[in-house]
């Protein structure tokens, strides 16, 4: 049996008798750029996070990256994130030229350790990015407490919690703004690069979606030094057809998560676990184990696909070596990028691929 880490192709073949007439609707009316179909999606994407407002952009970067931005986040600036995300969390802070504070994660969740954010925050400490990593909310009420105390600013790093909650709460609609990426791998993916930036504040979607648009108020007048960051009309159809079935898929993950955990309990790998407070929606399912390499490379041979997410924390990478981090300095996340293994995930997975894989585990551990 071959079983891929994800397969697209299995989840266009089921929308495809709605997707390619919302292409085509697009190629008839010629609306590329900021078309219909994009302002109805962000209503709909707002609506469904509820929050009052969504700007679409072109990647999830871009969505944290301009959101700062939005904030007047810029040089001299700090701003807290994990040690155990995407690099693109650390990179779209730089880009505005703040500095990211990394912090340890929680060895649970593999989210920020709440616990070491106070302690980090300095007169130069602007802003918060939690990271819903791997569909798992991050804790988000001390991190708001903190937040309020202090004055900082939240924004929310969605890029893969799409639909995720939080005590009940969307993710997204927490914090005082949030990035989403719609790379075609995540749980509400395009056919190429996209992202989304929400929020209840309409001073700062009115900014965003002038930063997007090359600082322009109306065609031709530009208050502020724009950029092009805008999310294709093309794209924006395809999310309209697939927003519809986000709960409806994300259950099916849910539910493969479950069965995942029912036929490797007992094992020696390590299961991911969900936050009391959270509705987890495994954009990745994470086990940890010690022999990792041993074990993909098995798996590898037994036709099972796998991802390490990921092999290099930020503080480790070359690109951030003169923030004058050391091996040694997050533990945990150190600990975790050796240890842990991403299995096929996706809501067209089949139970007997589960199986299948969790024996493939099970009699190599």
């Amino acid at each position: 049996m071959n079983v891929p880490f994800v397969d697209l192709a299995a989840q266009h073949r089921l929308l495809a008798s709605e997707v390619q007439p919302a292409i085509a609707a697009v190629l008839e009316r010629g609306d590329f750029i900021l078309g219909e179909e994009l302002s109805l999606f962000e209503e709909e994407f707002a609506a469904y996070c509820g929050v009052k407002h969504a700007i679409g952009v072109d990647s999830g970067t871009s969505a944290l990256e301009l959101v700062l931005r939005g904030f007047d986040i810029g040089p001299g600036d700090e701003v807290i994130t994990a040690a155990n995300t995407f690099i693109a969390t650390a990179l779209a802070i730089s880009y505005t030229g703040a500095r990211p504070i990394l912090l340890d994660i929680n060895p649970q969740t593999y989210n920020i350790n709440v616990a070491c954010v106070e302690g980090a925050i300095t007169e130069r400490t602007k802003a918060i990015i939690p990271v819903h990593l791997y569909g798992q909310p991050a804790e988000m009420d001390p991190i708001m407490q903190i937040a309020g105390k202090y004055g900082l600013v939240v924004i929310e790093d969605a890029c893969q919690a799409h639909g995720a909650r939080y005590r009940g709460r969307r993710v997204g609609s927490i914090g005082d703004a949030a990035a989403f990426s719609f790379y075609p791998s995540k749980n509400l993916g395009a056919y190429g690069d996209g992202g989304m930036i929400v929020t209840n504040s309409t001073a700062i979607a009115q900014r965003v979606r002038m930063l997007r648009d090359y600082g322009q108020t109306r065609k031709y007048h530009h208050d502020s030094m724009g950029y092009n960051r805008r999310l294709d009309t093309l794209q924006a159809a395809v999310l309209r057809a697939k927003l519809q079935y986000l709960d409806a898929w994300n259950a099916a993950r849910r539910h493969r998560a479950r069965l995942y955990g029912k036929l490797l309990d007992h094992s020696s790998v390590v299961l991911p676990t969900e936050a009391d407070y959270a509705d987890h929606v495994y954009h990745l399912y994470v086990i940890g184990v010690e022999d990792r390499d041993g074990l993909r490379a098995y798996l590898h041979d037994k036709g099972i696909a796998t991802g390490i997410h990921y092999p290099i924390p930020i503080h480790l990478q070359l690109a951030y070596r003169d923030l004058g981090y050391e091996r040694g300095d997050f533990p945990i996340s150190e600990r975790c990028a050796e240890q842990i293994l991403s299995l096929p995930m996706y809501a067209e997975l089949t139970p007997s691929s589960i199986a299948y894989v969790a024996e493939a585990i099970r009699h190599y551990c």
